[in-house]
């Protein structure tokens, strides 16, 4: 039982150690904007991601145009290729409107 007591404290040290370090070392797209969460976005619809990655600001001039109303599009927009693309291209930090 003290074993494992002590392998517990162990285990949340390093777990607190690296907590820190892991957090200093994570990416981050251009305006401090993260990657992970416009990966999201885009997973809950195709051009959100990209949006987050402007700024939000102005639908019709952050927003890109054709990502977003084609992805209303069963199997072609939500779910579908431009899903996967919207969120690959935001995970990658480019806020393209390319298809």
């Amino acid at each position: 039982m003290k074993n494992a007591l002590l392998v517990l404290i162990a285990i949340l040290v390093a777990g607190v150690v690296a907590a820190p370090a892991d957090a200093a070392t994570r990416r981050r797209c251009p305006n401090n904007r993260s990657p992970e969460s416009a990966t999201w976005l885009s997973i809950a619809h195709p051009g959100l991601g990209e949006y987050y990655l402007n700024g939000w600001g102005p639908f019709f001039d952050n927003a890109p145009q054709k990502k977003f109303w084609l992805g209303f599009i069963p199997l072609y927009g939500w779910p579908g290729y431009l899903q996967i693309k919207s969120a690959i291209d935001s995970h990658n930090c480019r806020v393209n409107d390319k298809l």
